[in-house]
């Protein structure tokens, strides 16, 4: 593991920057099915190449979702996004937010990196034995990377990733992303995502994690969360995908919040 670590801190030394492009863009299959399927498709497929061209210079990564990748299809075109990515020297993210029984989520692990990807997103309430293990065994195998959620960005976090537990090893309540945090350390996840919206949330695992494992903060703009405050709790990268991809010029506003972050 480690490899997308290194990868993502050589990016952000040589561009000046701490942002990763989230592609968040949705294709309206179900009203064009039977109509102009194909047409939508490749309608989608431009937008998204537009996006990376256009914010290539001020990214260090780019983070893919469900929305692109179903209609798009895995081993259809987004194997050619991905290349572009590559083609400018940077990293592509599969937020699958992995969460299955362990034999499951090495298949579909494999599937993943055969597509091209560099690091998938996992959720680590499955546990270790027969849940992750797999997944990051053959990360390691093909240099590969992992991200863990700690705390998500969306409102209804605290009910799961809030919660309180029972630490086995202390016997003492913990929060539960205290308990996620320990455990990215102890697998060697190569980062943890924890949301922008809650900044609290981010300097109080980083006081966890220190500089051993990086902080990956979505839900910056359009979930409110702010890139300045963000960074100064403790982020690492800032992951921005709405406030870019439904702008009307992604370049502007890429080159914006990597310009905000620089000097914090």
């Amino acid at each position: 593991m480690q490899v997308l670590k290194r990868k993502l801190s050589a990016a952000a030394y040589v561009r000046k920057s701490r942002l990763i492009v989230g592609l968040d863009l949705t294709a309206n299959l179900a009203r064009t099915a039977g109509t102009d399927f194909r047409g939508e498709k490749d309608r989608l497929e431009r937008d998204a190449l537009k996006v990376i061209s256009s914010t290539a210079d001020y990214a260090i990564a780019f983070k893919f979702n469900y929305q692109l990748v179903l209609p798009l299809g895995l081993f259809d075109r987004i194997p050619s996004l991905i290349d572009k990515i590559h083609d400018h020297g940077l990293t592509a993210i599969m937020d699958c937010k992995m969460n299955d029984i362990g034999n499951t989520n090495e298949h579909a692990a494999r599937y993943y990196y055969d597509a091209g990807f560099d690091a998938l997103i996992a959720n680590p309430f499955i546990g270790w034995e027969e849940g992750l293990k797999p997944l990051f065994d053959v990360s390691k195998r093909l240099n590969r990377g992992v991200i863990l959620l700690t705390y998500m960005s969306h409102k209804g976090a605290s009910e799961g990733y809030g919660q309180m537990v029972i630490d086995p090893e202390t016997g003492l309540q913990t929060p539960q992303y205290f308990s996620f945090a320990k455990k990215a350390m102890k697998w060697g996840a190569d980062g943890v995502v924890v949301g922008a919206t809650f900044p609290q949330k981010i300097a109080e695992i980083k006081q966890i994690l220190g500089q051993n494992v990086a902080i990956y903060s979505p839900g910056v703009g359009a979930q409110g969360g702010a890139a300045e405050t963000a960074i100064k709790s403790g982020a690492n990268y800032l992951i921005v995908g709405r406030e870019i991809t439904n702008s009307g010029d992604p370049a502007k506003v890429a080159r914006t919040l990597s310009d905000s972050i620089r000097g914090v």
